[in-house]
């Protein structure tokens, strides 16, 4: 375990399907901390699905939400925080981000993000009826828009989908 890391957040960024959840909750077991995914967290505060507050008040209303609930989980005891893709692009998250622990972002191909999304079980609300085509274009013009933001975290994990658990805990090292 690493001492510093234990008293401060561990964010892990991306788009979505970079497997933030996946490697967050793999990286908290190992750094004895607990997991926190951002987007359940925002889920179970609102007692609503995410796709429920976009369809029902819309994405400015979630972003605003979202950053609320960030704020509160910056609050908390030391975690992993999976964030969701865009939560560090709104209002002043990355300075939350920043101010309260250590950030990684996970840095994923558009081809194999647009592969794992086209398949995902989860819906996600910003690919509401996009084949996989039409995701890639969008994964791709997002990433324009939201990729200088997550380059502001303080390392940036190149993920080919084999990225392993062990090879976050050494680049917090």
């Amino acid at each position: 375990m690493i001492e510093p890391v234990t008293r401060r957040h561990v964010f892990l960024l991306g788009p979505m399907g970079s497997g933030k959840s996946k490697l967050g909750k793999q990286l908290a077991t190992k750094l004895g901390l607990p997991f926190i995914d951002l987007d359940q967290y925002i889920e179970t505060a609102a007692n609503q699905t995410i796709t429920a507050l976009f369809q029902k008040d819309g994405e400015e209303y979630f972003r605003v939400l979202e950053s609320q609930y960030l704020k509160e989980v910056a609050a908390l005891p030391a975690a992993v925080v999976s964030l969701g893709g865009g939560t560090p692009c709104f209002f002043n998250n990355m300075d939350i981000i920043t101010q309260s622990g250590r950030s990684i972002y996970l840095q994923t191909p558009v081809a194999i993000l647009a592969s794992r999304l086209a398949g995902a079980k989860t819906a996600r609300p910003l690919l509401h009826g996009k084949d996989e085509a039409a995701i890639k274009d969008f994964l791709e013009q997002q990433l324009v828009a939201r990729e200088p933001f997550y380059l502001q975290a303080d390392k940036v994990v190149a993920n080919d989908g084999k990225l392993k658990v062990g090879d976050l805990v050494e680049v917090l090292g």
